[in-house]
């Protein structure tokens, strides 16, 4: 690695990891209704939400309860979602009169908002209204991201509190993570983009006449105020088709470090606020490192690969000597779009600064692995931890099979009941996957929008099925996805990936919060040491492996030696 790259590796994660104390022990006193600087703004405003909704914040809420208003909330966002899509060519701000959406494409990017994926089948320039961007779509950027973030908090109750009924108030979590985290985030995030150069206003597009003396449509509209929620909730949907490689949403060298920051920020810091819940923050310090060497480790791969370049390209005469170029942006390079990819990848943001179509197949198949762990490699807002947390059941259950006593996590016993909640959202997530995938290369529907025969094409395949299933929303671009069968396939395994992964996890946090703590003593596996951290790593990668290394064999993989071998389809 050269040492201009290296320079800018570490200056990166120790921006990042300066950032995880104060926002995590700021999430922590936000959460426990603890006093904040932005108390006198935020406070009075808050109550005026509570009384208008007819919200007591003082009412806790039993797991059953806080999930069916959760699922209820986000359905009726999703419908109303959908009515904007198929009615905005009659609403205000269609200064391009874009026409209205079609049902099943409606249905699709309605599903993908609200579910935090994010996944368009559609160009953003030329499909939706400014009034469709900034009402419906930047609604779901903030809400399915605060959605996220409040079932990770009351995940967190659950774990911590001694013998609760209850695990919080969703309403309550919901605008606290709105007013006091996403909001004021990324108010200050979209002015320091304007600065740099982020395009925002509600200009009709700019026509001009280029070089070659053809007429041009410049697409422009809000697009500051919708990129840094976009990268802040991990939600990844661009304004552009482009996405963050456009120049109007992310123009200079400041923007990219800005917006990789921003979409690792509230992930990373929550595992400082999971130790702070639970008075001991070598918990969450464990937790952070099992993320972080999990990222790196994705990150070398990708790296690697890419510097290594094509030798099939290389074959043809194409200098390569500063790497794979192919889909990337000359001012990014391959170390920025390397990071960039494995960070999209490996939160549940989706967006992108490189075309991942154009990845070697051993990148590719990186970044498709780093969704299909759970995305739990810092993962989305709240989401994240909510799957890392799942795996940490596993581990500490496997650790006391090792040990030969009940296992225990923060010292309440791990039973059947949370077991089979674990195995069901691991195995739910895993069948969304490999069953949709399956589906399409079985039908003519499923195989006509491919781009390419042979392994890379089950490989677009795959990699829609999982970004779908991961709430990832970034894909193979050779996949055409806007047909009514990928349409309403993808569609409901987003819904999948979601909502009913959620269903079991919440379920652990509401018995979790009902056990007693029992006292640590000799036989108890520690969790907070390098030995655990390792375990947890090693099951993560072993669940992966067990469950993809059969249709990775099949497409990466394969596709990697038969182009070390100059085979091309």
């Amino acid at each position: 690695m050269p040492w201009t790259d290296l320079v800018q590796l570490l200056l990166f994660f120790a921006l990042l990891l300066l950032l995880v104390k104060p926002l995590g022990a700021y999430m922590a006193r936000v959460f426990a209704g603890e006093r904040t600087f932005l108390d006198p703004v935020l406070r009075p405003l808050e109550r005026a939400i509570y009384r208008l909704c007819g919200v007591d914040p003082g009412h806790e809420m039993r797991w059953t309860t806080y999930t069916a208003t959760m699922l209820l909330f986000n359905f009726a966002g999703l419908l109303l979602l959908y009515l904007i899509l198929r009615l905005q060519h009659l609403l205000p701000w269609n200064p391009q009169h874009l026409a209205a959406m079609r049902p099943d494409l409606a249905f699709n990017t309605a599903v993908s908002f609200a579910t935090n994926t994010n996944w368009q089948a559609y160009s953003g320039e030329t499909a939706v209204t400014y009034f469709t961007q900034m009402v419906g779509l930047a609604w779901h950027n903030f809400v399915s991201a605060a959605t996220g973030l409040a079932l990770a908090i009351a995940l967190i109750r659950g774990l911590t509190r001694r013998s609760a009924r209850e695990i919080g108030n969703f309403w309550v979590d919901l605008t606290r993570s709105c007013l006091w985290v996403l909001l004021p985030f990324s108010v200050l995030g979209a002015l320091l983009l304007v600065s740099q150069g982020v395009v925002q206003n509600l200009s009709p597009y700019t026509t001009a006449t280029t070089v070659e003396g053809t007429r041009q449509a410049i697409a422009q509209g809000p697009v500051a105020s919708q990129e840094i929620i976009k990268e802040f909730g991990t939600n990844g949907g661009g304004f552009f088709n482009a996405n963050s490689s456009h120049p109007f949403e992310n123009p200079t060298p400041l923007t990219n470090l800005l917006e990789m920051l921003a979409i690792l920020s509230i992930p990373a810091a929550l595992t400082y606020t999971f130790g702070r819940y639970a008075r001991d923050q070598r918990q969450g310090w464990a937790l952070f490192a099992a993320m972080l060497l999990l990222l790196l480790g994705g990150f070398a791969v990708v790296y690697a690969s890419e510097t290594a370049g094509n030798p099939i390209i290389a074959s043809l005469g194409v200098n390569q000597a500063s790497g794979n170029m192919e889909g990337k942006e000359v001012r990014f390079g391959v170390y920025n779009s390397a990071l960039w990819s494995t960070i999209t990848t490996a939160t549940s943001c989706g967006a992108v600064n490189t075309m991942h179509d154009s990845l070697t197949p051993l990148a590719g198949g990186t970044a498709l692995l780093n969704i299909a762990l759970g995305e739990l490699v810092f993962g989305g807002v709240g989401a994240g931890l909510l799957a890392m947390m799942v795996h940490v059941i596993l581990a500490v259950f496997i650790a006391g099979l090792m040990v030969g006593r009940t296992p225990e996590y923060l010292g309440k016993k791990i039973e059947s009941k949370e077991m089979k909640m674990a195995m069901l959202a691991v195995l739910v997530l895993a069948a969304s996957i490999l069953g949709f995938s399956a589906l399409a290369v079985a039908t003519p529907a499923g195989l006509a929008g491919r781009l390419n025969p042979g392994p890379h094409g089950l490989s677009e395949i795959l990699y829609a099925a999982t970004s779908a299933t991961g709430n990832n929303g970034s894909a193979f671009a050779g996949l055409n996805a806007n047909t009514p069968f990928y349409n309403l396939a993808l569609g409901l395994a987003m819904l999948i990936g979601r909502f009913i992964f959620f269903v079991p996890v919440m379920a652990i946090a509401g018995s979790m919060a009902e056990k007693k703590i029992t006292p640590v003593s000799r036989g108890t596996f520690p969790t907070t040491g390098p030995l655990f951290v390792t375990l947890l790593i090693g099951v993560i990668l072993i669940v992966g492996a067990l469950t993809f290394f059969p249709v990775y064999a099949l497409g990466p993989i394969v596709e990697h030696f038969l182009m070390n071998a100059g085979r091309v389809f």
